[in-house]
């Protein structure tokens, strides 16, 4: 008895219309966003060292700011207070039970490396170059002002790596709104060490794009390692890496051109909030909507394959 059998043919490729949808795109893998990001903060930190330390310009700028918030004239400026009550040590430990309980209330456990990763090592990081490797050079026209070195900043770093860190164990789906708001605490931190005397301008822009800058490079090697097809477009690739250079770029002609200690100081204090809240956007920008748990990749591959095997089987 004769079997007759139906040879499936090939599906034909499929070619676009001709028009606007013949039109195509450059689109980048996720980890190269993450990456490209990642790298473009960390050339931002560059910069922010060598323009307002290592210019006449810059350190002008800057003590001028420092001598205005040592005067005293801005005591009553209250809602920095708070600020010098907190104890960072607690702070950051508090913060680290909390991704402890976020991780295994999520039943994903493995989530804790990079988490913790991320909030530990920009604070090492900082604590390192600020001590023994950056310096702050006395330049004979950059005015009178505090010698020693304080760049990065400690307390705004410690901020940013909080803020990171939860964007490694949070969920997908409340991820963007709870960075988004946890960026106006990071404003409000690196507004008040500037407010208290502690701190310049730079010094907090520099500790922000450093813990932005190792949550970014830490997710691209993690996506690197898990399958992750979505793309983005070139263009939103090239404005994340150049973005927080033209930030710094920004804040330092408008706080250079400030005419005298006063408006140096106010522009420093809206500068250091708004440079604040701009890095953790861009930092966002590539994490929203990463899962950097193996499981959830390890499912999808799966679902997958079980999609593929039955076009195969109706072939």
């Amino acid at each position: 008895m004769a079997v007759l059998t139906h040879e499936a043919k090939p599906a034909p490729a499929h070619r676009p219309l001709p028009g606007r949808h013949a039109e195509t795109r450059l689109t980048l893998s996720r980890a190269v966003f993450q990456l490209a990001t990642g790298l473009g903060l960390a050339v931002a930190f560059v910069v922010t060292y060598v323009l307002f330390v290592h210019t006449s310009a810059g350190q002008l700028a800057e003590n001028g700011v420092v001598r205005s918030a040592q005067s005293g004239q801005w005591s009553t400026m209250d809602w920095a207070g708070p600020l010098r009550e907190q104890d960072m040590v607690l702070v950051i430990g508090a913060a680290g039970i909390i991704l402890v309980a976020l991780a295994f209330l999520r039943r994903k456990p493995g989530l804790l490396v990079p988490a913790l990763s991320v909030l530990v090592l920009p604070l090492i990081t900082a604590q390192l170059l600020k001590l023994y490797v950056l310096d702050r050079p006395e330049l004979p026209d950059g005015g009178y002002g505090p010698g020693h070195n304080s760049f990065p900043s400690g307390h705004v770093s410690a901020a940013m790596a909080i803020l990171m860190a939860l964007a490694f164990v949070l969920p997908q789906r409340f991820r963007p709104v709870i960075i988004g708001t946890g960026g106006v605490a990071v404003a409000w931190v690196a507004s008040s060490t500037i407010a208290l005397g502690w701190h310049r301008l730079s010094d907090t822009a520099g500790a922000c794009l450093l813990g932005a800058s190792f949550a970014c490079l830490l997710a691209a090697w993690l996506t690197t390692r898990r399958r992750d097809l979505r793309r983005t477009p070139a263009w939103i690739v090239t404005v994340a890496a150049a973005g927080p250079t033209m930030l710094v770029l920004i804040g330092f002609a408008v706080l250079s051109t400030a005419t005298d200690g006063a408006a140096q100081f106010v522009a420093a204090l809206v500068l250091a909030a708004l440079a604040a809240v701009g890095v953790v956007l861009i930092a966002l920008w590539p994490l929203r909507g990463s899962a950097f748990e193996r499981r959830a990749f390890v499912e999808t591959r799966v679902v997958d394959d079980l999609l593929e095997t039955r076009l195969v089987t109706r072939r």
